[in-house]
């Protein structure tokens, strides 16, 4: 494997992480899960963040390895600390799902994480983001509707169902029912049944 990225380096005078890379994504679009976790292995030893977020994904859905959330959790943090976006809102999911509820520390770095992949445009973030400023212990309805209006306008057709409930409920905006039936009839037709049922209520 290292031959062969030898070669791509050669041929493309890039370096031989990236080829690695390169190598481990045309042999997962092959089906050689196996040799795809090798190549994404060796450039993330030698750490290149696009490789160590691809191996967080093997362990995250058991691809050419054994299904190990906390060594996908560790991969995903150094990607995300190479600011990686998608491995950053990984990261923080994974925080969030598993950081006792009076680890207070852990929490906020979770966030900041969201924050740092929702600024660079990742509409995950943006939505899981918007619920969880609506909806946290403090909630901080203002900036959640923010970003449920980023993810909405990237085409998140729940985030478009959140921003009716905003505007039906008077969530950071002011109440306007007609406002809140335009995005429950967008959501729907994106294909949010809670937009659907909803509308029908």
């Amino acid at each position: 494997l290292e031959e062969a990225a030898f070669q791509l380096q050669q041929v493309f005078r890039i370096d031989i992480s990236i080829a690695l890379n390169i190598l481990g994504i045309e042999s997962m679009r092959a089906g050689h899960y196996g040799i795809a976790y090798t190549c994404f292995k060796l450039a993330a030893d030698r750490g290149y963040s696009k490789a160590q977020f691809n191996v967080g994904l093997c362990y995250e859905h058991g691809r050419g390895t054994e299904k190990d959330l906390e060594k996908a959790a560790f991969y995903y943090c150094h990607a995300a600390s190479s600011r990686h976006p998608m491995a950053q809102y990984r990261y923080a999911r994974y925080l969030l799902g598993h950081t006792p509820a009076h680890s207070w520390h852990r929490h906020q770095e979770a966030v900041t994480f969201l924050e740092q992949a929702a600024v660079a445009g990742i509409t995950e973030a943006q939505a899981y983001l918007g619920v969880f400023y609506l909806r946290g212990l403090q909630p901080k309805e203002e900036r959640g509707l923010k970003y449920l209006l980023l993810a909405a306008k990237s085409g998140d057709a729940q985030s478009r169902y959140h921003l009716g409930v905003c505007y039906e409920q008077g969530l950071g905006v002011q109440q306007n029912l007609a406002e809140a039936m335009s995005h429950y009839r967008q959501a729907a037709a994106a294909g949010s049944p809670s937009a659907r049922e909803r509308l029908r209520l």
